[in-house]
């Protein structure tokens, strides 16, 4: 996995894999993607669905700037010529009824299979096709889904007494969740069923979103790669141009807010970043 802080450079990729953004929920993190992508380029770019989450704006309509930003930037990209899919999800399934249609130069389509640069082939698909509590409960997923929320809420009081403590992030709503995925064995179950999707499709490998659990590991012979979410752990698969995958959490935008703590008014902006970066 890449821990990325570095804003002095664009990075060149063949294909950028984002999933989960959850743009109209307050826990979206929408300044980490717009940094994510100022800093990234690619030929191809795979939105593996719930960009938008479509459940909590018909609650409560919520649609913040930075949201509005990151719509404008990948249509820029679509304009200047990067090639954009967007593959709908659960929470964005509105748009599962415009298949092959173009939004601004942005392409629907329901899933993909995406040939590497090494020539292996990966399906690419959201996920939630294969969760058992989406397919059957909608009920049952609309409440996991607020008890999600509330789980969030939590974790931004927790994390801004750690802060106060001088003790290090982390998150009490991805803790949360884990307990009660393995409690069931969801993760791993969901892993094999979408491998054994990408074996009966006859491709190398799978790349999806949907569970939050950024991961690339190999599922009796498949590879199966998960591109995590834009809500807790700001992570992206990219493709490099001999065809591997890499696994990229983004932390540029947490660390220019602690530049700016540190900085202050007596303190210059390069001491700032050492000191940031060293925390």
């Amino acid at each position: 996995m890449t821990l990325s802080t570095d804003t002095t450079a664009v990075r060149q990729v063949r294909t950028l894999f984002i999933s989960d953004v959850h743009l109209g929920s307050k826990a979206a993190k929408a300044d980490f993607l717009l940094d994510f992508l100022k800093y990234h380029e690619a030929g191809t770019i795979v939105l593996i669905g719930d960009i938008v989450d479509g459940w909590r704006l018909k609650r409560s309509w919520y649609w913040p700037q930075s949201a509005n930003d990151v719509v404008q930037k990948l249509l820029r990209k679509a304009r200047k010529g990067t090639r954009i899919i967007y593959v709908p999800g659960n929470h964005d399934e509105f748009l599962r009824d415009f298949p092959g249609i173009h939004f601004g130069g942005i392409e629907v389509a329901p899933q993909i299979m995406h040939e590497a640069a090494d020539g292996k082939r990966y399906l690419v698909l959201h996920g939630d096709e294969f969760d058992v509590v989406v397919r059957n409960a909608r009920l049952l997923a609309y409440l996991g889904d607020w008890a999600y929320d509330a789980a969030i809420v939590i974790n931004i009081g927790l994390a801004a007494v750690r802060r106060r403590l001088g003790m290090p992030y982390w998150s009490f709503s991805a803790w949360a969740k884990l307990q009660v995925k393995h409690a069931v064995n969801f993760i791993g179950e969901f892993q094999r069923v979408v491998a054994e999707e990408a074996r009966r499709h006859k491709a190398d490998g799978v790349i999806c979103g949907h569970i939050h659990h950024a991961v690339i590991t190999e599922i009796d012979g498949i590879r199966y790669i998960n591109s995590g979410d834009w809500v807790e752990s700001c992570t992206a698969i990219a493709e490099n141009f001999d065809g591997s995958m890499e696994l990229i959490t983004w932390q540029r935008a947490d660390l220019a807010a602690r530049v700016a703590a540190a900085a202050g008014p007596l303190q210059s902006v390069p001491a700032a970043i050492k000191e940031a970066e060293a925390a």
